[in-house]
């Protein structure tokens, strides 16, 4: 890691939290007449307010990344450089692990084991499978003996070691790092929708704003073009609207003109009724 940091003229500084602590109240402190090093002190101190921040943030095992590139980068590399890990216990799980369904390849004899931890099983093929997925951990949980066990026997590592970044500290401020995770594209969504939003409120209470002046003035012309055409009024620009509109082709009548006749059909003959005969063949009678 340190060596792809070099690249992008980014420097990782990890070391002591009280020498680094001590490092910092040096530079945050005005050299005085008769301190040792005075001159070679003076020469480079200055206010350093933000060094503050810094020194709060120096708990647990931490360090510093420093650069003036891309934030993105840095991300990139640290996230690059991941290696598995297993539950321990009493460690505090930083994610939800999950025990997926399916056989474990483990004997009947542990059967035992995976009810103590309320897991569903069933015997086939002689070892034992487990019937659905499991959330056995949540994000946050302190890790059990019986829980780690478990997770080793099935040879699942379910946690990984690699640098998470904490804050990212800009111009004084200290900011969280999920501001990484956004892209350009992120913010001109946020932009555009609020913008949008903001346009809409404007036009819908009648407030003229830069964005909203333009619609207002359409829908004023609109109400202005109905009222005049409502009372047989003309001026030069609806004059221009309605020659545009006369312009244009008809919508549904040259299509209609256009299409050809349907020709007509001769009428289908109808069919022939059965003439009564009258007892032709003397079925009329009587005997």
């Amino acid at each position: 890691m340190r060596r792809q940091l070099r690249a992008i003229d980014a420097k990782m500084i990890m070391g002591k939290n009280t020498h680094m602590k001590a490092c910092i109240n040096e530079l945050m402190t005005e050299p005085q007449e008769g301190d040792e090093n005075y001159e070679a002190r003076m020469e480079r101190y200055k206010p350093r307010p933000w060094l503050n921040i810094v020194k709060d943030q120096l708990r647990l095992n931490i360090g510093f990344i420093m650069t003036n590139g891309s934030l993105t980068e840095v991300k990139e590399i640290l996230d690059g450089q991941v290696r598995a890990a297993p539950a321990k216990v009493g460690a505090i799980a930083p994610k939800q692990v999950v025990v997926p369904a399916g056989p474990t390849g483990m004997d009947p004899k542990q059967t035992s084991f995976f009810q103590a931890l309320s897991i569903a099983t069933k015997i086939v093929k002689a070892q034992i499978e487990i019937v659905n997925d499991v959330t056995l951990i949540e994000e946050g949980d302190k890790i059990s003996a019986s829980q780690a066990a478990l997770l080793d026997k099935l040879k699942i590592h379910p946690f990984e070691f690699k640098m998470h970044i904490k804050n990212v500290l800009d111009n004084g401020k200290l900011y969280s790092a999920k501001v990484l995770s956004i892209t350009n594209d992120d913010v001109l969504d946020m932009f555009t929708q609020s913008a949008g939003n903001l346009t809409g409120l404007a036009i819908e209470i009648g407030y003229p704003t830069a964005s909203s002046a333009p619609h207002l003035i359409i829908n004023a012309f609109k109400n202005l073009a109905q009222a005049a055409i409502a009372g047989n009024y003309d001026f030069k620009e609806l004059a221009a609207m309605k020659s545009a509109a006369a312009a244009a082709p008809a919508s549904g009548g040259g299509a209609a003109a256009a299409a050809p006749k349907e020709e007509e059909k001769p009428a289908e003959e109808e069919p022939e009724e059965d003439v009564d005969m009258g007892g032709l063949f003397g079925d009329d009678d009587d005997y």
